[in-house]
């Protein structure tokens, strides 16, 4: 593999390259990416070789420098692929590796036209920088100017990714009548407000929309804010989620980062309402920490932030499963990079009158019944559930 290591440092040392392909996995029993490719961009004003790595149901990048270009390439072909084909501006090589590991070369003349790197094309969000928007100007995310305010990008970038995942929702939203929403914990109502214009100003749709904190400050806040937009269908009650009793039937239902068994309440609300749609954000989940036991996970019980993270990924698990149940499509995703806030997980659920029940429901007993644990959640939802566990 010595001539092979020394025409590739070439290649990328005589910035020659146009683009590059791995293909044929040599051996198919291991689970990874089934092709790679190479090509230069521009990052930041500075060129990088982008490699982008195929799987069977996801592709994943990363942007590499001349040496960090050379090791990966020669790893590559001397650990996986045994087919390589490299187009540079003089001329294509065809890389073929044995299954013994024996590499052979091919020259040939050169296929490809010389192609400038590219720039990476900034993200299309929803919202976008310049483009006006009132409720961020007034939050203080963005200047009256269109540009994103630096300490708030994070907060720009986690709005339109809540944004992202509520237009999923849509096909699930009856356009022909007004469609009544419940936000349960607002705060300061950042999603709120982009949610109202988002379904309003944007698509169109006619909506009645809640926003219920305990906080009287916010909540006069919000309510000052939503005036002087003109944001008409928007209001903003002080309230708790177990106490709220003003609708009997709702659209959709957001719970984002209600506190402990606050999000159980708020998905037994959600749920006996007959929403179409949910969206959750569990925050602070401690009921499970001291329930939970399983002889078989003392290895990682033991240690009590292993606990407390186990604590909390099986409480909503058990959230997900009982929305299964209870006829929902459930997913659970990534709400925001944990970079930006650990409390990045959002449960999303649509009601689609699940034909998979029965299955799910065995599965949650012997679930509850390795963790010896009888959830919170089962006495907030009352006998709603009670009767499709026992049906």
């Amino acid at each position: 593999m010595e001539n092979i290591t020394e025409l590739i440092t070439n290649i990328i040392n005589d910035d020659t390259i146009i683009k590059a392909v791995f293909s044929g996995v040599r051996n198919k029993s291991e689970k990874t990416f089934t092709k790679v490719t190479i090509k230069k961009v521009i990052i930041k004003n500075e060129e990088k070789y982008q490699f982008e790595y195929f799987y069977d149901k996801n592709v994943e990048h990363k942007n590499l420098n001349k040496s960090e270009t050379i090791d990966e390439m020669c790893y590559l072909t001397q650990t996986y692929f045994k087919q390589i084909v490299i187009n540079t501006i003089q001329s294509d090589y065809q890389i073929l590796v044995s299954k013994k590991g024996v590499a052979k070369v091919h020259k040939k003349a050169a296929t490809r036209k010389f192609e400038a790197p590219t720039h990476n094309k900034k993200k299309k969000y929803i919202l976008n920088e310049g483009e006006l928007s009132p409720f961020l100007i007034e939050l203080g995310i963005m200047t009256p100017q269109g540009k994103i305010v630096n300490a708030k990008y994070d907060k720009f970038k986690q709005i339109n990714r809540y944004l992202e995942l509520v237009s999923d929702c849509i096909p699930y939203l009856d356009k022909n009548k007004t469609i009544r929403i419940i936000d349960f914990g607002c705060g300061k109502a950042y999603l709120t407000f982009a949610l109202y214009d988002y379904l309003v100003l944007k698509m169109g749709y006619n909506v009645e929309i809640v926003g219920l904190d305990l906080k009287e400050n916010v909540i006069s806040f919000c309510s000052d804010l939503a005036k002087k937009l003109k944001f008409e269908d928007l209001r903003f009650e002080q309230g708790d989620i177990k106490g709220f009793d003003q609708f009997t039937n709702v659209d959709m239902v957001i719970s984002l980062h209600a506190c402990n068994t606050a999000t159980d309440e708020a998905l037994a609300k959600a749920v006996n309402w007959g929403a179409k749609v949910i969206l959750a954000v569990p925050c602070c989940q401690h009921e499970f920490l001291k329930k939970i036991k399983n002889e078989k996970m003392i290895p990682m019980m033991k240690y009590g932030i292993i606990k407390e993270k186990l604590a909390s990924l099986l409480t909503d698990s058990v959230r997900a499963n009982v929305l299964e149940i209870m006829g929902y499509r459930t997913q659970v995703l990534e709400f925001i990079d944990m970079e930006h806030t650990p409390k990045n997980i959002m449960i999303r659920a649509f009601f689609d009158d699940n034909s998979n029940i029965e299955k799910v429901k065995k599965e949650y007993e012997e679930f509850k019944s390795e963790w010896n644990v009888k959830p919170y959640i089962e006495e907030a939802f009352g006998k709603s559930l009670t009767d499709k566990l026992n049906k």
